[in-house]
């Protein structure tokens, strides 16, 4: 890429162009300088690159551009562009990227995905948008309801296609795209381009250009891997000497009961954190992802639900407390730090029964990690995460009061007797995760039972997804007369994470695989 390479050079145009110059974006990344030729000039585009590498921009400037220019008049249901992404999170980054390039535009948009009341979506479908920013699960109930079409679309995008794919979405997303124009304009972006994808370019691509603007396993040259092999009962103590040095820090695990069991032992040791995984509503998952951008908290403890599309910037460690399973959920974890150039430090936990998993996943990811045996006081913890180690009061986030008997993440009320809701609502005292289940097996428009959407929640054959009846023993507490120790109390306003007992030990054995992401 040549230094004199710009936006406007490139061809897009100087309204956008300097709206990105106002907010520092003045040289384009090589995803973008690869494929916004070709995506201004109308072309089908499939474009491939690394977690950071500056997707966003690439297909955000060649939609908003071809909105500007068409002048079509907006219609009530009848968006005129699309956009899928396989979580909310992903759809909200990307919102918030397209604001304020789509504004001075006069270009609306809507953003739609489960885990909140859809009525204010229908309403902003109903007096017509330009954009729909959707996941799939909620995109397709509300088309199975009449509340929008398709039609009209003559830009379609799908973002992290390759995490569709693997989240078993490809058959609702074939089912939206077959709603869709065949001669409106498709671009597909991806950090691989696997055997999945491969179908859906085929089938609904007309004579696409591909882009790779780096390969699919190069790691990031400002990124350093560290694996610490660690005994399993110094693992705890070692997440926490880390956790309490100084700047932002991703943890991953790999169950959401190991997330939400390591934020509130970190949090009971005095290091500020967060969890985000799909047990959560979509209040508490903003109101934790506020926290974690604003610095009330240090450190976000997450599923690979966040591996893609949470973009914070400066984080400056990464730290994989369970290995994950593949190589490519190791890239798109670690992803999280090193962005835009930056420089980041990623660290891998092994215990010994880990050994020869982890050499496994990172021959496959293509890195060459620095392998140190250690435990608490150990040097090498200093040099990764330098500074001095600070422990706080324990964090508490405050939920927006509601009125009684409601207890709805997202708006709405309870239904029989005031029975707790979480993303959307469950019956007869049900936990309902994420998007939601639906009692019966299966969501409308042929989705299996058991289906995974993290848009939303799982779904069941019994319509519930990590939810228990109430008075049966949950993560971290139990359930006693509506309240929930670690959660929020029935009606009540505060979510705070309560102390943990058990250790190291309890934490590794509730992390471990077997249980849903």
């Amino acid at each position: 890429m040549s230094v004199d390479t710009t936006f406007p050079s490139l061809g897009v145009p100087d309204a956008l162009a300097s709206v990105l110059a106002a907010r520092g974006i003045t040289v384009p990344t090589p995803i973008q300088t690869a494929t916004l030729p070709d995506s201004l000039a109308g072309r089908d585009v499939l474009g491939r690159g690394r977690t950071g590498s500056g997707k966003t921009y690439a297909f955000l400037l060649p939609m908003l551009a071809r909105l500007s220019s068409s002048k079509a008049p907006r219609q009530s249901r009848r968006p005129r562009a699309l956009i899928l992404a396989p979580t909310r999170e992903l759809v909200t980054q990307i919102q918030a990227a397209m604001a304020p390039m789509a504004e001075p535009l006069g270009i609306s948009s809507v953003t739609i995905f489960g885990g909140v009341g859809q009525n204010p979506q229908v309403s902003a479908l109903r007096k017509g948008v330009d954009v729909v920013l959707a996941c799939p699960g909620r995109l397709e109930d509300l088309l199975q309801q009449g509340a929008l079409t398709l039609d009209g679309i003559e830009v379609t995008i799908l973002d992290e296609a390759d995490h569709m794919a693997d989240l078993g979405f490809l058959p609702g997303v074939k089912r939206i795209l077959d709603k869709t124009p065949r001669n409106g304009q498709k671009l597909l972006f991806s950090a691989t381009l696997d055997a999945g994808i491969d179908v859906i370019v085929k089938r609904y691509l007309s004579n696409p250009v591909t882009h790779q603007a780096d390969s699919a396993q190069s790691p990031v040259s400002t990124m350093a891997h560290h694996v610490f092999h660690v005994h399993r009962d110094a693992r705890l103590d070692v997440l926490l000497d880390l956790t309490s040095a100084p700047g932002r820090k991703v943890v991953f695990t790999r169950t959401k009961h190991g997330a939400k069991k390591l934020a509130k032992q970190l949090n009971a040791s005095g290091v500020p954190a967060v969890e985000l995984h799909g047990n959560l509503g979509q209040g508490a998952r903003d109101r934790n992802m506020a926290a974690f951008h604003e610095g009330k908290a240090s450190t976000l403890v997450a599923t690979d639900i966040a591996a893609r599309g949470i973009h914070v910037d400066d984080v400056a460690l990464v730290i994989h407390a369970d290995p994950p399973v593949e190589h490519k959920a190791y890239l798109h974890r670690s992803g999280r730090t090193a962005r835009a150039g930056a420089d980041g430090t990623v660290i891998t936990l092994m215990t010994d029964d880990q050994v020869s998993d982890v050499r496994v996943l990172t021959s496959k990811a293509g890195i060459k990690a620095k392998t140190t045996r250690l435990g608490l006081g150990h040097p090498m913890l200093l040099e990764v995460a330098p500074g001095e180690r600070t422990k706080t009061e324990p964090l508490v986030l405050t939920a927006p009061a509601q009125p009684s008997g409601q207890g709805r993440s997202g708006g709405g009320q309870s239904r029989r007797g005031g029975a707790g809701r979480t993303g959307g609502g469950a019956r007869s005292g049900e936990a309902r995760t994420g998007e939601g289940s639906r009692s019966g097996g299966g969501r409308r428009g042929g989705r299996p039972a058991g289906a995974q959407d993290s848009s939303g929640g799982a779904r069941s054959g019994s319509g519930r997804s990590g939810g228990r009846a109430s008075g049966q023993g949950s993560t971290g507490g139990q359930r006693s007369g509506g309240q929930r120790s670690g959660g929020r109390a029935a009606g009540g306003s505060t979510t705070a994470y309560s102390t943990s007992s058990g250790g190291a030990a309890a934490f590794s054995a509730g992390s471990r695989g077997g249980r849903g992401r």
